[in-house]
């Protein structure tokens, strides 16, 4: 055993723990990459049975104070009422299928009951000073009928978007339903809406793209990727040993060589 002493030494033994260490990490790694697989999986395959599902009133999903529930984001609904241009908002800091920063337009639309709908119309672009209130396109006067996608309150949790204090008049950073609630004085329901038809006509809002599928499969990619990754890192420590063994062997012979030599007369 005494050939392999030289794994003792600093460099070996630091060498080796790093190893040591980078075997359960890249396991680790790929069993994240395979969680987030399933995760992607998952969604992906929610939100295709959603949009795939049958369109059908929003008050079967969702009523004031209730929050939309996993299995219903991004079902199709349909709502009847009036818009409310008067308590008009816009959502700041978001952007388009070009990734240009601007506004989505939030509507409040009254149902024939009552009851209030908030309701996503689309995107306007960021012209002029964003501390006023953009010129917005108005929605069809008048009782209409819209389709849309059903989503939950938008929270800083869930979006990574921080609610800021001080903002302009008639401008928010979240879709709430209940913060809405408070400041209209009316019911709301869980959530809000996408708004999908009636399309954009003239200058009217620009739609908000459908939900795209995660690439799932590259998340599989890099799991096996971590895994292959760790089964090579003792593989790689091995054949460094052996090489080592080999430069020592030769250069044992190499002594002994000139050892037996005779000096020259």
């Amino acid at each position: 055993m005494h050939r392999y002493r030289f794994l003792l030494t600093r460099q070996w033994v630091i060498l080796t723990l790093v190893v040591i260490a980078l075997i359960p990490t890249m396991i680790r790694l790929g069993f994240w990459q395979h969680h987030r697989y399933e995760e992607r999986t998952a969604r992906n395959n929610l939100v295709a049975r959603a949009l795939r599902a049958d369109p059908v009133p929003v008050e079967r999903l969702t009523s004031p104070g209730r929050a939309v529930t996993h299995a219903d984001k991004y079902r199709t609904v349909t709502a009847t009422g009036t818009f409310d241009t008067a308590h008009e908002e816009v959502v700041r800091r978001r952007t388009n299928a070009d990734d240009e920063v601007g506004f989505h337009v939030l509507t409040p639309l009254r149902l024939t009951d009552g009851r209030v709908l908030l309701v996503n119309r689309g995107w306007i672009p960021a012209n002029g000073a964003q501390t006023e209130f953009p010129k917005v396109p108005a929605p069809p006067a008048g009782k209409v009928t819209i389709t849309g996608r059903l989503k939950a309150d938008e929270t800083t949790e869930a979006s990574g978007i921080k609610q800021i204090a001080g903002l302009p008049d008639r401008q928010v950073m979240l879709i709430n339903s209940a913060d809405q609630a408070e400041r209209l004085g009316a019911p709301v329901l869980g959530g809000y809406v996408e708004q999908t038809a009636p399309e954009p006509r003239g200058d009217t809002p620009e739609q908000i793209s459908s939900p795209g599928s995660e690439d799932a499969p590259l998340n599989y990619a890099y799991m096996i990727q971590w895994w292959l990754f760790a089964a090579a890192v003792p593989v790689g420590w091995w054949f460094l040993v052996r090489r080592e063994l080999r430069d020592r062997a030769a250069a044992a012979e190499q002594e002994s060589a000139a050892e037996a030599e005779p000096a020259a007369v």
